[in-house]
């Protein structure tokens, strides 16, 4: 005989109020210490779980890490997206999207998470497909727009897309990385609005 609805219903709640203390743990731990200074017992003692609950929702810490990234990546285009809300205008929509980008690039999930630890955790093969699978879409979304606007020639969009995100995360490591973050991103800006003035029509 099957549970009532009401307590199956009650348990997949739990579930999900586990797994998501879970997560925020490790993103808080991650974002400040860094993939390789954070034990499974720090993440378990910080989300008031147990290290079972841990093993029952994840298969080990890189499986964890691998969800932690992928909610600081979809939070971030998530923000952009919102950014760009009421822009009409595809150029200062692209321009903006790029600004947003870049700003988040300095924050510590950003930073350490996204930036620095998840090619090194996840591998690059990994990293790049998880990177495509959130921003992807939003540069097809601006790049097409322009297109049509007639504000960029036209060119392949998906082949293009897949270039300018490039282009941006390699600006992402570059502030990553700098001793000067705020100076490399005045450079990095620049260096993309000349790639996105050579796009006009």
């Amino acid at each position: 005989m099957s549970a009532p609805r009401t307590q199956r219903t009650r348990r997949e709640q739990h579930a999900l109020a586990t797994r998501e203390a879970l997560l925020e743990a490790a993103l808080e731990l991650f974002a400040k210490d860094g993939y390789r200074e954070v034990g499974t017992e720090q993440i378990v003692a910080r989300a008031r779980v147990t290290r079972g609950a841990l093993y029952h929702h994840f298969a080990d810490k890189r499986d964890l890490f691998r969800a932690v990234h992928e909610r600081v990546e979809a939070e971030l285009v998530e923000r952009i997206a919102r950014r760009l809300e009421g822009i009409a205008d595809p150029w200062r929509l692209m321009v903006s999207g790029m600004r947003s980008f870049l700003d988040a690039c300095d924050e510590r999930a950003v930073k350490q998470i996204a930036l620095t630890d998840a090619p090194a955790v996840l591998g690059w093969q990994e990293w790049r497909e998880i990177d495509a699978r959130y921003g992807l879409g939003l540069m097809k979304a601006a790049l097409g727009g322009a297109m049509e606007a007639g504000v960029i020639r036209r060119a392949p969009l998906e082949e293009l897309a897949h270039v300018m995100l490039a282009a941006l995360s390699e600006a992402a490591f570059v502030i990553a990385n700098a001793d000067e973050p705020q100076l490399a991103r005045r450079h990095c800006e620049g260096a993309l609005l000349a790639l996105l003035e050579g796009l006009r029509a």
